[in-house]
């Protein structure tokens, strides 16, 4: 768990330092760590729930060290850009991973008292893959030819030179509905690349956009968690004054909406495309310092 987490916080702190955030592989590094702690344990003798148990607790861990690690490094960068003392930064930090630690035990109590982690509702795909492989490995019946030929897929693309091997593996398992997403942002960032070439921009005005919408994208992004928590402390206060409330609330979160979906999708295109268009300034004003996500 020590050397793992080591140089696995290494390559976290390492892309992100270079990439962003966004890019940080945590559930690709924890799945990783997953397969060497099974192996391990597999060698030395331990099988069951309790093998299964220490597996995941390895993972755990090295999970949230390449994590911390990827965010440290992030704040670390700009603060060095900004001029901020390292020192200090560091405090802030530690401070930070404390209170978090402390603190999101309560949203997410909330959330799977409502919704249950694991269920259709509130799907968790990296955890049903990691209690998967190592009940796999650790039991026996591991798959390894499905293994073996993720490993030659993954050679396969780095030999094509694909952009993001690791972005296509993750895009493998996780469900639809999340990954779409993604695709309908970058559309977004296509059409607004688009109206903000017909304008003519100097290299200062673009890159006043770029960073408008990536700041814009990131606040959506902060606000719909914090949207899903209120939801869920919501509807976690009318459970507890009526448990057989459930499968009425259960009955509206599902029913069709369709128009209102749309009309909100539409609402947040065109503030995604017209806010960062609405900040590309006047020609003269110097070039802002590029937005580091």
């Amino acid at each position: 768990m020590v050397i793992v987490g080591f140089f696995f916080a290494a390559v976290s702190g390492n892309l992100v330092g270079m990439i962003g955030s966004s890019n940080n592989p945590v559930s690709g590094l924890t799945l990783c760590t997953l397969v060497i702690a099974a192996l391990l344990m597999v060698a030395l003798g331990v099988s069951g729930s309790g093998g299964v148990a220490a597996v995941l607790g390895v993972a755990a861990v090295v999970c949230v060290s390449s994590a911390v690690a990827g965010e440290l490094l992030q704040d670390l960068k700009v603060g060095h850009i900004l001029g901020g003392t390292p020192a200090k930064m560091e405090i802030g930090d530690l401070i930070g991973i404390v209170v978090a630690g402390l603190v999101l035990f309560l949203p997410l109590s909330l959330m799977d008292s409502v919704w249950h982690f694991g269920s259709t509702k509130l799907s968790a795909p990296q955890a049903g893959l990691m209690a998967m492989l190592s009940k796999g490995i650790v039991g026996g019946d591991m798959a390894w030819p499905l293994v073996i030929v993720g490993i030659f897929l993954g050679l396969a693309m780095i030999m094509i030179e694909v952009k993001s091997v690791m972005l296509f593996s993750i895009g493998m398992y996780l469900p639809l509905g999340t990954t779409f997403a993604i695709f309908v942002g970058g559309i977004i960032r296509w059409i607004t690349d688009r109206l903000r070439d017909r304008r003519n921009l100097n290299d200062a005005q673009k890159a006043r956009v770029e960073n408008a919408g990536i700041l814009t994208a990131s606040g959506l992004i902060a606000g719909e968690a914090l949207c899903g928590i209120a939801v869920a402390a919501v509807l976690a206060r009318k459970l507890h004054r009526d448990p057989d409330a459930l499968p009425q609330l259960y009955q509206f979160a599902s029913g069709n909406h369709l128009i209102t979906a749309v009309i909100a999708l539409a609402v947040l295109v065109a503030v995604m495309v017209l806010v960062p268009l609405a900040n590309a300034g006047r020609p003269e004003d110097p070039a802002p310092p590029t937005a580091i996500m």
